[in-house]
């Protein structure tokens, strides 16, 4: 029997099956994986692949067996694969490492790859395991985003934060799992590390704030690139990777 030929329209399952599914089993992936500034994959990998903006109309034209996306679609999209019998598969952000596993999981599954998906999830474990630190004083840590947006406990970010090490400050603040720290409040208690998401685009008012440079005296400032922060899958290698070598550098 055929493996199902599947259309990705989330940047963050598009990196999960360059990893289980034979490049012939992909149709299309999400538009935003062909974008610098969204991908979770590489530019130069992306474009061996057609693309999709999610809509109904440039979906069904690729005539997938299996459409894999992010927690909300489109209504017209949903009923368009429904007529089409066409089987939809909603996979959400995932909040922890346990709950990005069973995604994989879900994921290889559908695509008739199994072995592939236990692969990858051993190869995150394998990372993790790597980066992880057991013992002395863990600095007391917050990723900062545009906006002032901060991953509070009870997220990816978080688990991933205090396995390589850290202490998530986002409780000091009274911030819950995603909220919002004004850029007063981060100035009077700042952390011992900052991470900032975008720190280099001076668009943002808070990431641009010439505040933050005189934080650097007190506070280790470094850059987190977004990419790392909104995906679970092999993203969490990259990820576990950069914090490991932020706090051996510290």
């Amino acid at each position: 029997m055929a493996l199902p030929r599947v259309v990705s329209i989330n940047p963050c399952v598009d990196a999960v099956l360059m990893q289980v599914a034979s490049p012939g089993q992909i149709a299309a992936i999400s538009h935003y994986s062909k974008d610098p500034r969204a991908t979770s994959i590489p530019l130069d990998l992306a474009r061996r692949f057609a693309a999709t903006s999610g809509t109904a109309e440039e979906v069904v034209a690729q005539a997938p067996d299996i459409v894999i996306a992010g927690a909300h679609v489109a209504p017209a999209t949903i009923a368009a694969l429904h007529r089409m019998n066409i089987d939809l598969i909603q996979i959400g952000v995932p909040e922890s490492i346990a709950e990005s596993r069973a995604q994989i999981r879900a994921i290889a599954a559908a695509v008739r790859q199994p072995k592939r998906g236990e692969a990858l999830v051993a190869r995150i474990d394998a990372a993790v395991r790597a980066a992880s630190v057991q013992h002395g004083a863990a600095p007391a840590a917050l990723i900062w985003q545009g906006g002032g947006l901060v991953p509070g406990e009870g997220t990816l970010a978080s688990e991933l934060l205090q396995r390589t090490g850290y202490r998530n400050m986002s409780a000091d603040y009274g911030l819950k799992r995603w909220d919002v720290l004004p850029l007063e409040h981060l100035v009077a208690q700042p952390p011992e590390v900052l991470l900032s998401v975008g720190a280099e685009d001076r668009s943002d008012r808070m990431l641009g704030h010439p505040v933050l440079a005189g934080l650097n005296q007190t506070t280790a400032v470094r850059r987190y690139p977004e990419r790392l922060l909104h995906c679970g899958g092999p993203t969490i290698i990259d990820a576990v990777n950069h914090l490991a070598t932020i706090r051996r550098a510290l």
